[in-house]
């Protein structure tokens, strides 16, 4: 402003830079174009679950594997000049959005069945637990094969833990809930949905927990994100370490949750899922606003 007053005519705020910009080395523009490759090595894979370029991953890829600090804008521009990069499309959004204020309050629960790894010879089912209030994962697991005692070993986990929540929400699951389908011509039946409990449920029932049934897979949006930012970093980390048994996946799992729980920001909550849990369980009233501490605001140490 002073400046402007001085010389209104002759004013300008056009900065003449007499330095080049900042180039990285040729190294690391190499190894960026490496993960790339191997990005769309894994995309090309129609048995893998990967459908698109993963760049924030692959940021963290070039900072873990060679020690090089890159933006994602640099490593987004490095994949559209060489031709590793295509629009995601459009997520339709859920229809359904469950809201809680404590923490414990409802436990979303879940399962998905892929191929983690391209070396693997099976897939295999990974069983999370997410607390709704703070999005961090309580419980994470691979199994070879999806039983209804998997599950309940998942809910012993979580309680023995964390404590005994209020409810429980999963979807329609031969596992979680009895559904039974209309009369036909060469059965009748006696039994209509709900009027007979699996052994998941009768356990909760016996826990004094409630279960809640989403309504539709867009219902269940708070688990499935989660599921797919896992989904997306489990299957290129096994690629790249070449994993084969369902051991060595686990460890990958571990790796991976403790990111997600411990460092990694939620794109919701704007907050480490872990910090956001131990802040909410000292400050449980919703009622009055939150004001983060300095220290609340800094990761946990692992």
């Amino acid at each position: 402003m002073k400046k402007y007053r001085e010389d209104p005519e002759g004013f300008s705020i056009h900065i003449a830079r007499n330095n080049k910009g900042r180039k990285i080395p040729e190294a690391v523009e190499r190894n960026i174009i490496k993960e790339l490759d191997i990005e769309k090595s894994l995309i090309e894979d129609k048995q893998m679950p990967v459908k698109s370029y993963n760049y924030s991953y692959i940021k963290d890829q070039i900072f873990d594997k060679y020690r090089h600090k890159v933006s994602l804008p640099t490593v987004i521009k490095r994949a559209k000049d060489n031709g590793f990069y295509f629009p995601k499309p459009k997520k339709k959004s859920h229809d359904r959005e469950v809201t809680t204020n404590y923490v414990g309050e409802l436990i979303q629960h879940d399962s998905s069945y892929h191929k983690w790894s391209p070396y693997a010879e099976s897939k295999w089912h990974l069983i999370t637990s997410l607390d709704d209030h703070s999005r961090m994962l309580l419980y994470a697991d691979f199994v070879d094969r999806e039983t209804s005692w998997d599950h309940i070993a998942a809910l012993k986990d979580v309680m023995e833990i964390y404590g005994v929540p209020f409810s429980y929400y999963v979807d329609n699951h031969s596992i979680f809930r009895f559904v039974q389908g209309r009369d036909s011509f060469w059965r009748k039946h006696y039994k209509v949905t709900d009027e007979s409990d699996p052994q998941w449920k009768q356990v909760l029932i016996d826990c004094n927990v409630k279960t809640i049934y989403a309504l539709s897979p867009q219902a269940k949006g708070k688990i499935e994100r989660p599921y797919g930012w896992l989904q997306d970093r489990i299957v290129r980390t096994c690629a790249r370490e070449r994993v084969e048994t369902i051991e060595q996946g686990k460890e990958i799992l571990r790796h991976e949750t403790e990111r997600y729980n411990y460092r990694q920001v939620h794109s919701a909550t704007l907050g480490i899922p872990a910090i956001r849990r131990e802040f909410k369980i000292r400050h449980p009233n919703p009622n009055k606003p939150e004001k983060l501490e300095a220290e609340s605001l800094q990761p946990f140490t692992a």
